[in-house]
């Protein structure tokens, strides 16, 4: 099956070749330079076909059973399927596959269980935390009092003494446990012994390792949260999208601050994509790759350190880096703009207890590729001699084209026709 069915067909190309040559170059970009933003990878040719489908025709508000428009059977059996596929997976007694991100997911389940001015406890964005964690540019912090915990100046790691302090002093209505920095596992039978001590709810943003939990990578949150946000892309390797699981006694809630309050019509063709992409990380060769995914970080992260970064909290136990590169004389908004020059694609992230920015960077898409440990040693020192300018940009970029050229994310690339 071909990356883009369409172009195969050249249907698109003679319409608008214009868009074509768009699509064709960001393939390319993606195939020949090395995507290490921790918060992408690559998804299967069979769910880029499940969101290039039909489904994508079709209008469905509401629920399966209980749909506003007409013509919904196919779709009501595609929904019902993702649904007990992701119920199965994550092993969940009530699943919502209808989020169409992470953000609407929390967005979601905060409207299922707070009101406008409740108090919540969560970890600062200074240290790792999501705009829906209270930034004031976001509805978070615009409509919820947020307190913000943090990590140790020392250790890097979530500072469980404040967060039980703070819990006590503020009795929030709910607690998030979750990062978008944050490379440690997290204590989620800690945060839910002091969600109970305060009686607050426990929300787990498990956007990041949501796919190592689908692989036996990391440990589950769903037997400890009220409610688990996720992305369904990143390590899981799906469609762009959000899903809540919770227990069957919020499902009702979580349905309704889904749909009718924050959402309208499901994306069907993302949806099916979804059941997709739950199918493949229910097979045993995905729980092969969520284990390589950090192992592949574990020993990247031990490289970039000893190229001289400063590797936040020693190291990884996801897939998940963040570093400083200020040790090689650099700071992260220079650093990325050396790298992508290279070739390599990451992001900047804020450094905790510092105003210095550092970078952040995943194994999910090379790992994908099937780039192992040697990889990752090859990638770290190239790391190292773009940073302390010891190799010129343009040979770089020639060094990770031809690197990347063994590791091609799919087959074939549609051949481009005049």
């Amino acid at each position: 099956m071909s990356v883009i069915p369409v172009l195969e067909a050249d249907v698109l190309r003679r319409q608008d070749p214009e868009l074509t040559d768009i699509l064709l170059g960001e393939l390319e970009r993606q195939s020949t330079t090395l995507q290490l933003i921790a918060a992408e990878n690559f998804t299967s040719p069979a769910v880029l076909a499940a969101l290039g489908s039909a489904l994508a025709n079709k209008y469905a508000e509401g629920y399966p059973g209980a749909r506003h428009h007409g013509g919904c059977e196919m779709a009501d059996v595609a929904e019902r399927l993702a649904v007990q596929r992701a119920k199965d997976l994550f092993g969940a007694e009530h699943a919502n596959v209808q989020s169409h991100s992470g953000s609407s997911a929390v967005l979601a389940a905060y409207a299922a269980l707070l009101r406008p001015g409740d108090t919540v406890l969560a970890l600062g964005l200074p240290y790792g935390g999501h705009l829906t964690h209270g930034s004031p540019a976001n509805f978070s912090g615009r409509w919820f009092d947020f307190v913000g915990y943090g990590v140790d100046a020392e250790t890097g790691l979530i500072d469980h003494l404040q967060v039980r302090t703070l819990a006590h002093a503020h009795r929030p209505k709910a607690i998030v446990c979750g990062s978008i920095a944050y490379p440690r596992h997290i204590d989620y039978a800690f945060f839910r012994t002091v969600a109970d001590e305060v009686g607050a709810y426990l929300i787990a943003d498990a956007a990041h390792p949501m796919g190592l939990v689908a692989g036996g990578a990391a440990p589950s949150p769903v037997p400890y949260a009220d409610i688990v946000c996720a992305t369904t892309h990143k390590v899981l390797r799906g469609p762009r999208g959000g899903m809540i699981l919770c227990g069957g006694e919020l499902a009702g809630r979580v349905d309704r601050a889904v749909f009718p309050f924050t959402q309208g019509g499901a994306q069907m063709h993302t949806i099916a994509a979804k059941a997709v992409a739950f199918a493949e990380a229910a097979a045993p060769a995905f729980a092969a790759y969520a284990h390589q995914v950090v192992a592949n970080a574990r020993v990247l992260a031990a490289r970039l350190a000893a190229e001289g970064l400063n590797v936040t909290t020693g190291g990884t136990d996801t897939h998940l880096i963040t570093a400083d590169p200020a040790p090689l004389g650099v700071d992260g908004r220079a650093a990325r703009g050396r790298l992508a020059a290279a070739g390599i694609v990451l992001d900047c992230c804020a450094l905790p207890h510092t105003d210095a920015r550092g970078l952040r960077l995943g194994t999910a898409a090379v790992t994908t590729q099937g780039m192992g440990q040697g990889e990752m040693e090859w990638i770290a020192v190239l790391f190292g001699k773009v940073l302390r300018g010891e190799i010129d940009g343009a040979r770089a970029r020639e060094d990770v084209r031809e690197f990347t050229g063994g590791f091609p994310p799919y087959s074939r690339i549609p051949a481009e026709t005049g």
